[in-house]
């Protein structure tokens, strides 16, 4: 057995998203064998960020800088706006470094199930953002699901008021995907987005 303090550790590390109780095992294992090393980076790391993270207030962005290191750049184009429902989203499209505007994290989506409402999420100052008419088009970047499809859809009809084009993210096939191993929602999504050849 493990002391208290170990397997505290390997509980917290077992709560982060990808990591199961084995391999949070494993990372303390690893973290023991090589703590001289890797301990006081760590350390200091979690330190410096749980002292300066912040939560951007113009587009809910995470960061250790407000306004975040996306709204500062002045390089980005100010009038096309990104809306996802969660960070993790801005950081993989931004990743990709194929959309040069702005983002706009909603905090969540809509669920009924869940009790998550429009007031829950942060609409009020997206629809803010986009009265100021500084803004062009509003590409919706929602998760292909029944929840952000709703969400997007609620979104559309929230912005139609306002002068700005209103795009969604395609969906349907993946590149090198095979018919065949495909879901049904997949599929009839592909078809209705289906477009001329040539």
């Amino acid at each position: 057995m493990a002391s208290q303090e170990i397997e505290a550790l390997s509980a917290a590390l077992a709560r982060l998203p990808g990591l199961g109780p084995r391999s949070a095992r494993r990372a303390v294992l690893w973290l023991v064998k090589n703590r001289e090393r890797a301990l006081p980076d760590l350390l200091e790391a979690l330190d410096a960020i749980s002292q300066t993270l912040v939560e951007c207030e113009t587009c809910g962005n995470v960061d250790t800088i407000n306004p975040c290191g996306i709204c500062a750049d002045v390089r980005r184009d100010a009038k096309a706006l990104c809306v996802v429902e969660d960070v993790a989203d801005v950081w993989a499209l931004d990743r990709a470094r194929l959309f040069q505007g702005r983002y706009h994290v909603l905090g969540g989506k809509l669920s009924a199930l869940d009790g998550i409402g429009p007031e829950d999420l942060n609409i009020a100052s997206l629809i803010d953002r986009v009265s100021t008419g500084e803004v062009d088009e509003v590409v919706l970047a929602m998760n292909a699901t029944l929840e952000g499809q709703t969400t997007a859809h609620y979104l559309a009809e929230r912005l139609e008021e306002h002068k700005v084009r209103i795009t969604q993210l395609a969906h349907g096939l993946p590149v090198g995907g095979e018919l065949d191993y495909l879901d049904e929602g997949t599929l009839a999504q592909a078809l209705r987005a289906r477009r001329p050849v040539g």
